[in-house]
């Protein structure tokens, strides 16, 4: 059941972060994997929204084409090593074989597991797996219900960590700004996931700072590019920051606090491949400007030289298929970085 206000945060779970000043094992493999893709498809992709509110019809989603294999044949031959995909958005479509809720694929014209399909190309091209799954839910009727919407969380978490994509390498939480992580009960979906994928790196977008109760979000200050040792932790427990898409700078701090005790963790920067936070594909998306590809070289050449990590975001069209000038403004970026693969 749902703990009271008045028992101590987080509870005494056996696989909680440990102090340290140093980075972890789980840590360093992060760390080492330098550059990644994100990859945002779902039922947005086919109502030319970036967000929507869990009311769109299920039979809106009905891609061509789910052409997985040259997302990450693409990430491969750019020099990534890791991609994230969106698993549940703020709408609550779920892009993975779930019978927990009718608003899936399972439901939908186009049943494709995608979370399978890209699973599937990853092992074949060598590229590590990460997931991204909303916690808030506009279109779940048990997310009043905390403990309910909890138990809910707790299911689609085990379908997608119990092993039957891989291993996971990381899970990025959203839409944390509608309740605190003591009513996400962060401490208790941390658990779950590390006794299932051990060495999952796990964090809450806009990690650092201190609670505003009129926005649900940490003041500019708490910005990336404003970071300070020992700055409070308001997304607990976590292994690394997020703030998308914000950038840090070249001597960003590692050292976090919460409940008195330091941490080590490290930044993961989120980027569009397109200006304007571009992040699902739309009728107009390729008339919008690509983000400047030197600004992307340099910021990855600072982020891997202050031990931390990039993400851009390269979303399927409606075809299921990446858009041709962002595969080739990544290609220029990968050639001048001197990462670019060739397959074999």
């Amino acid at each position: 059941m749902l703990f009271s206000k008045k028992e101590p945060y987080p509870r005494n779970y056996p696989n909680m972060p440990v102090p340290s000043l140093e980075p972890s094992a789980g840590q360093k493999a992060q760390m080492d994997r330098k550059f990644g893709m994100f990859i945002h498809f779902g039922i947005n992709t086919f109502n030319n929204t970036e967000w929507s509110d869990g009311s769109l019809p299920i039979e809106s989603y009905k891609p061509t084409a789910i052409d997985a294999d040259s997302w990450i044949k693409t990430a491969y031959e750019a020099g990534m090593n890791y991609v994230i995909l969106i698993t549940k958005h703020h709408d609550g479509f779920c892009l993975w074989d779930t019978h927990t809720t009718k608003y899936s694929v399972n439901y939908s014209p186009v049943k494709t597991d995608v979370v399978k399909e890209v699973s599937k190309a990853c092992e074949k091209y060598g590229i590590k797996l990460g997931l991204y799954y909303s916690l808030w839910d506009r279109h779940e009727k048990s997310y009043k219900d905390d403990e309910a919407y909890v138990q809910y969380m707790e299911k689609h978490l085990t379908e997608l960590m119990d092993g039957r994509y891989g291993e996971v390498v990381e899970l990025w939480l959203d839409g944390e700004w509608d309740k605190t992580c003591r009513r996400w009960q962060i401490d208790r979906l941390y658990n779950l996931v590390k006794s299932m994928q051990p060495n999952c790196q796990i964090s809450i977008n806009n990690t650092i700072g201190k609670f505003n109760n009129r926005k649900g979000l940490p003041s500019k200050r708490y910005m990336p590019k404003n970071y300070q040792y020992g700055d409070p932790i308001r997304m607990f427990p976590c292994d690394f920051r997020l703030w998308d898409p914000h950038m840090c700078r070249a001597d960003d701090p590692k050292i976090y606090t919460f409940n008195g005790k330091e941490y080590y963790l490290p930044f993961e920067y989120t980027i569009c491949s397109r200006k304007e936070m571009s992040w699902f594909y739309c009728d107009e998306y390729s008339k919008k400007p690509l983000t400047d590809a030197e600004e992307i070289i340099n910021n990855y050449r600072t982020l891997v030289n202050s031990g931390n990590v990039m993400v851009i975001n390269l979303p399927p069209d409606k075809n299921g298929k990446l858009v041709e000038t962002d595969v080739k403004n990544l290609m220029y970026i990968a050639d001048k970085l001197s990462i670019k693969r060739k397959i074999d």
